[in-house]
């Protein structure tokens, strides 16, 4: 345990736009309090005179969107640096092979940021399984109602069956929401024993029987080389008819011009927070698609759930400056198979 009147000097490095749209003064005197933080502007370029006189002195970084690498080059400028709090989800933008090498210490707000990305995935669960969209498109269409005779038993989220692809961070917090729902949850996670499923309360299935039988599939799969491509034709196919698929995760995860044919052919119906590319082209037949939700990537935090990231950062740099060490640590390790 360090003497807990430590104060690490540190530093924020993140693009201004993220540092605005996460640190407000108020949480900025926050951090204040459990730093010596250097004045603002934050750091972008680490190559900038300014930035190497900062860099020089800093004991922890305070990391965000579009933070640049922190390379071999730019530790050499930075001696003292030990830690890193990253107050946005994964760090593979910037924690290189040395940082790891340096030794120095990494946090996440990735948990923090799982819990936005969750509640608009049981959002949609539970919109998508009423037909809440089309059905109200369609009243704005007739203005009239549906008569009980034509709506079908499928509709509905009682006992729906819902997939969840990976055990993520997201994943779980999915899971965690979805309990509190009349809803069967099925599981794939190649990581994961059949005991660790059930204690989540799943039934862990293999991949394609992910998809033969659930009402909806969620992905939460981090893109990494393995993954990219995942959800293939070969298993979009292979939903049930009327099934949906929401991903939040990364576009290249899924094979798009399946899910754009599947869905014009009308045999599934998406929900896609994000696409590869991240804006599709103009010309892109899923912008027509009745069967097609897009959402401009704004399932994670946003808004006033910036708050979390910041409140996130701080208390991460007030533990790590007490000795406690984080509470959430990121491990090399681990990158192999998350975000």
């Amino acid at each position: 345990m360090t003497d807990s009147a430590y104060r690490p000097r540190a530093a924020l490095a993140m693009s201004p736009e993220a540092a605005t749209a996460v640190f407000t003064p108020g949480t900025l005197d926050q951090l204040a309090t459990v730093c010596d933080l250097a004045p603002l502007p934050v750091l972008d370029d680490f190559t900038t005179a300014r930035a190497r006189e900062v860099l020089a002195e800093v004991d922890l970084l305070v990391t965000g969107w579009r933070c640049p690498p922190l390379d071999m080059e730019t530790l050499a400028a930075a001696p003292q640096l030990r830690a890193v709090v990253h107050s946005a989800g994964t760090v593979r933008g910037h924690i290189t092979d040395a940082c790891w090498e340096r030794g120095i210490e990494v946090s996440s707000a990735a948990a923090a940021n799982a819990l936005p990305v969750a509640e608009y995935t049981l959002a949609m669960i539970l919109l998508t399984g009423k037909q809440v969209l089309e059905r109200a498109r369609a009243m704005h269409l007739t203005r009239t109602r549906t008569p009980l005779a034509r709506i079908p038993h499928t509709l509905g989220n009682h006992r729906r069956t819902v997939g969840i692809l990976s055990a993520s961070l997201i994943g779980r917090r999915v899971i965690e929401l979805l309990r509190a729902h009349d809803i069967e949850i099925l599981l794939y996670d190649p990581y994961l024993t059949d005991a660790e499923a059930t204690e989540l309360g799943c039934t862990r299935v293999e991949l394609q029987e992910l998809f033969t039988r659930s009402d909806t599939v969620s992905v939460h799969t981090p893109l990494l080389p393995a993954t990219r491509g995942l959800v293939s034709r070969t298993l979009i196919e292979s939903m049930r008819p009327g099934a949906i698929l929401i991903n939040t995760a990364r576009g290249a995860v899924v094979d798009q011009d399946a899910i754009a044919d599947a869905a014009a052919a009308d045999h599934i119906r998406a929900v896609l927070d994000v696409t590869d590319p991240e804006l599709l082209p103009p010309e892109h037949p899923m912008w027509d698609c009745d069967n097609v939700l897009i959402t401009p990537h704004l399932a994670g935090s946003e808004g006033n759930e910036w708050h979390r990231l910041a409140e996130h950062a701080v208390a991460e740099t007030a533990r790590w400056a007490s000795g406690e060490g984080f509470l959430h640590p990121v491990r090399r390790e681990r990158l192999a198979y998350t975000a």
